[in-house]
């Protein structure tokens, strides 16, 4: 259990890393557009250079709240049931949502083999798919968060104490 949850820690770290830099580029690129425009001189790949970053950002970041449970959920619903009923619950809920999610990566997989060779309009250097990377990856890692908060989902289920995994 100890390398689970070393590898919990580790998951959870880089993508709060991954989160802060995307937050901290967002927001230069940003303010050094609102510099340029105001200067009277607009960068023309501003506004899609800043919608890839914020697409990028909700993605690691919902893998991030993921990984910290921190997404709406109702879990007095849940402990509101008889102990019987309540591991069935909490293992249908995250089949469900990693279904959802393993069918988004799959999915995504498949939209970047249909974007092969498109670029991005104001910056023909980038590739779109690896602008659009950002579907199954996030996806994978909002499964793996799931995956890593199974074993205290079920604990709490159960209705044990909450003991770090």
């Amino acid at each position: 259990m100890k390398t689970l949850a070393a590898w919990r820690s580790l998951l959870e770290r880089l993508l709060e890393g991954i989160t802060i830099i995307l937050m901290v580029g967002l927001a230069a690129v940003v303010v050094v557009a609102i510099v340029y425009r105001t200067a009277g001189s607009a960068l023309s790949w501003y506004d899609e250079v800043a919608s890839v970053q914020l697409a990028w950002l909700t993605y690691y970041a919902a893998a991030l709240a993921a990984m910290k449970r921190a997404h709406i959920s109702v879990p007095g619903f849940v402990t509101g049931l008889k102990p019987r009923f309540r591991v069935p619950l909490a293992v249908a809920s995250r089949v469900i949502v990693m279904g959802f999610f393993l069918l988004l990566a799959w999915q995504g997989y498949d939209v970047l083999m249909v974007l092969a060779g498109d670029t991005l309009i104001s910056l023909p250097e980038i590739s779109t798919q690896f602008t659009q990377s950002v579907i199954p990856i996030g996806a994978i890692l909002f499964v793996l968060a799931e995956l890593f908060n199974l074993p205290i989902v079920l604990r709490e289920a159960r209705g044990l104490e909450d003991t770090p995994a």
